[in-house]
């Protein structure tokens, strides 16, 4: 919706003038959305530059709703579309920006930044892409490198620490993120569908189809169990010490809500919080923005009993479904009771098809199970894996799609552990 503080004048073009550059405008302004993220084509183009010559241009309002109607199809492309309509419409503001982004003055410490608006990130990078890239040209001197001794840039990135990546790096680690061949693990249900291949007999089909012809022709219909995604459950620490991993990881979440349907996440820190809601809004930037409002403890301390506690209690039965698969992620590092612990993921693990549990200590060469948390946990989850980088994530889809990977059976750090105390 378009605020009423907002209201203030445009250029607009001149309706005696239909030869003007409105045209032009407009389908300069379809490729901004297209760019943002909203599926447009040249036809809606089109459309919107007839809609508007039949319309005319009255008030911003009427313009604003009029390209709203042909170009917005999509419930969740309202906050880019309100945005981009801000931008590009508005050259009084637009300059503003322009000369703030380029003025060497810092603003008062006292002032707070505002606040980013929702597709505000994805609507200025596809204004400004042209400019940018023709800038880029135009100041990058021609260099000759011969790398072909060196390792690629994708390659250092993809082993590279999250924590240690620089703001660019993490925003090229989170489009690559995006871009994972996502799991494709199916489990059988016990419901039937419909199956040419199938092996068995369907008779209720079979009987609909004789109908046809009177029962005089009786033809083999078949069926087979229906396959589906398995509900997928994360369950993550947002304390200090883990909050820059989950923070990363929920970027990966976000891509796997878009392509299933059961999708369940859960944070926690000294409290347990469900963001599952939050997690649905297309806009990642936007989803994120939700869960940290949503939380009230973010990188704050941790208290992994209770929070387990409070998800058996109260979710464990409404998520753990048709073989639900759960991704614990979290150090290990509990100062609380550890026979809670213990009991909380025995019930966990008792409660869903496979338990995989992702620590970034296990980017240390040196790690050992010795702290008593990560040895209460370790017998109760089917696979110890890291998630400190590209490549963690990688293997970790390797793994949900049952296509194999390094070993991660949790006895063997237990085993190592206690060999290097009795040593």
């Amino acid at each position: 919706m378009l605020n009423r503080d907002r209201e203030a004048e445009m250029p607009m073009p001149d309706r005696a003038a239909p030869e003007g550059r409105l045209a032009d405008n407009i389908a300069y302004f379809a490729r901004t959305l297209r760019r943002a993220g909203l599926k447009l084509g040249p036809a809606a183009t089109l459309d919107a530059i007839a809609a508007v010559k039949a319309a005319g241009i009255g008030s911003r309002d009427d313009f604003y709703w009029t390209l709203h109607c042909v170009l917005v199809t999509r419930r969740e492309d309202d906050a880019v579309f309100d945005e981009a309509f801000r931008l590009f419409w508005r050259s009084r503001e637009l300059i503003e920006k322009m000369i703030a982004m380029f003025s060497p003055k810092a603003p008062p410490r006292d002032v707070a930044p505002d606040k980013k608006r929702a597709g505000e990130s994805r609507v200025a990078d596809a204004l400004f892409e042209g400019a940018k890239r023709r800038e880029t040209e135009q100041t990058r001197p021609e260099i000759e490198i011969d790398a072909s001794l060196t390792v690629s840039e994708a390659e250092v990135l993809r082993a590279k620490d999250f924590a240690q990546m620089s703001a660019a790096e993490i925003e090229t680690a989170k489009r690559a993120i995006a871009d994972l061949r996502l799991p494709a693990d199916f489990v059988r249900t016990r419901r039937f569908t419909p199956d040419p291949r199938g092996v068995r007999i369907d008779p209720r089909r079979m009987m609909q189809a004789s109908l046809r012809t009177g029962g005089a022709l009786i033809l083999p219909k078949y069926r087979s169990r229906r396959e589906v995604h398995p509900p997928l459950v994360v369950i993550a620490d947002i304390s200090g010490s883990m909050s820059q991993y989950t923070r990363i990881f929920l970027h990966f979440l976000h891509a796997l809500t878009e392509q299933r349907r059961h999708v369940h996440a859960f944070l926690f820190g000294t409290r347990l919080t469900n963001v599952t809601r939050q997690m649905r809004h297309r806009d990642p930037d936007d989803a994120l923005d939700e869960c940290a409002g949503a939380v009230k403890d973010w990188s704050g301390g941790t208290r992994i009993a209770e929070a387990l506690h409070g998800f058996n209690l109260r979710w464990s039965r409404r998520v753990l479904t048709q073989g639900a698969v759960v991704l614990l992620i979290t150090d290990g590092l509990e100062r609380d009771s550890i026979v809670e612990l213990e009991a909380e993921m025995e019930r966990l693990h008792k409660s869903c098809r496979r338990l995989i549990w992702l620590n970034p200590l296990l980017r240390f060469d040196g790690f050992s199970a010795r702290a008593r948390g990560v040895r209460a946990m370790l017998p109760h989850v089917d696979e110890f894996r890291s998630v400190h980088s590209l490549a963690a994530m990688t293997d970790l889809c390797s793994a949900l799609s049952g296509t194999g990977g390094p070993s991660t059976d949790p006895r063997r750090w237990i085993d190592a552990a206690d060999a290097a105390m009795a040593a």
